[in-house]
């Protein structure tokens, strides 16, 4: 009997040490993990820590600093009528000048642009360039007024679920300056939009789930270095979808910039042909083409202009194009998409389909003359 008591007296001692013991380990790793500061190193969406720990991630609001003075409010007036308005950012400064980047829709039709900058100093600005399939257009101001100028980065090395922000002017000007925060959801997406001069074209773009409203267009698409990856320009709107933004990629921007900062019209290159999508078989009957029953995709050729590079490479009516140096083309949008990707005067591969067998023809292009349809 005792030497059962004296067991069970020391069962009960070794628990309730063991019992102390975990309670001071557990105390003594919550004191320390208090006083471990954390240090992490943001390198394109990826965040390394020097300590596993909870991370703070006040890192993106050093990166809003990054860009926040560089961003601006801009307002369209035509005959003292305030039009519509958007956001810019300001890309380069010289010894005369600050360059504002935007959307070609958020300055359309102004005969005066108002510059407001993230202190609510207002100047007005100078539409140096613009052009509507790129969506782009550089607005000059005085130097002076430049607080910061922002840091120009690539989309290139952003990969999907990384962090993204970005900072514009929802509905207006009353929201300047304003900040949101999402997660890059697809990248080289496809979208088909509406140009006032012609029928629906192709833009390859970023897609987003930062919120982005009217008022935003123009606006930065930054990473949590602080840098420049896009240019907000389009929002899918419907009702039963949230959560779809788009951006201009960079680094397509920055190829036209020059000429826009200049104030150069951007060529386009020409095959040389008016066309229809192969699905409107009504005007296609109209026009007196009939497609086989097996074509249900590409570009039908309704005429041809004369001396073009169409004509010189052999392509005729009733030809369906299928693709430009290898990329299919679904309708006519992604046809000028793919060609609007060469230059004046490059020589192109056209895959086309006549009388039901696929053939190429090697193509010059040429200057554009007037939009094709």
């Amino acid at each position: 009997m005792r030497g059962k008591l004296i067991t069970l007296t020391s069962i009960l001692v070794a628990f309730i040490l063991g019992g102390g013991a975990m309670y001071y380990f557990v105390e003594s790793n919550q004191e320390g993990n208090s006083k471990v500061s954390t240090t992490a190193t943001y390198t394109t969406g990826v965040i390394k820590c020097s300590n596993d720990i909870t991370i703070d991630e006040t890192g993106i609001s050093t990166a809003v600093g990054e860009i926040y003075d560089a961003t601006v409010t801009i307002q369209n007036y035509n005959s003292g009528k305030l039009i519509s308005s958007g956001s810019g950012f300001i890309y380069k400064k010289d010894d005369k000048y600050g360059y504002v980047m935007t959307n070609h829709h958020v300055v359309d039709g102004a005969d005066k642009v108002i510059i407001t900058l993230s202190n609510d100093d207002q100047v007005e600005g100078e539409v140096t360039g613009s052009d509507e399939y790129l969506d782009l257009a550089v607005v000059k101001i005085d130097q002076d007024h430049v607080k910061q100028v922002a840091t120009i980065g690539t989309s290139e090395n952003v990969s999907l679920g990384d962090t993204i922000f970005t900072v514009g002017s929802p509905v207006g000007y009353e929201y300047r300056g304003t900040v949101t925060r999402g997660t890059l959801s697809g990248k080289n997406r496809m979208v088909e939009v509406s140009i006032a001069s012609t029928n629906d074209f192709v833009m390859r773009v970023l897609q987003i789930d930062a919120a982005i409203n009217p008022g935003n267009s123009g606006g930065p698409l930054v990473n949590i270095n602080g840098e420049v990856i896009g240019i907000n320009s389009l929002k899918l709107v419907e009702d039963e979808i949230e959560g779809m933004g788009f951006a201009i990629p960079i680094e397509y921007a920055m190829e036209y910039v020059d000429e826009l900062e200049q104030g150069k019209e951007i060529e386009r290159p020409f095959i040389g042909i008016s066309m229809l999508n192969a699905t409107d078989a009504y005007r296609l009957y109209q026009n007196g083409i009939m497609l086989d029953d097996s074509v249900e995709s590409g570009v039908v050729i309704i005429s041809v202009s004369k001396d073009s590079g169409a004509e010189k490479a052999g392509l005729k009516k009733g030809d369906v194009i299928l693709a430009v140096n290898g990329s299919s083309v679904s309708n006519a949008a992604y046809l000028k998409y793919e060609l609007y990707q060469y230059h004046v005067g490059d020589t192109i591969e056209i895959t086309y389909m006549r009388n039901n067998k696929t053939k190429t023809a090697k193509v010059t292009l040429t200057k554009i003359e007037e939009v094709e349809e």
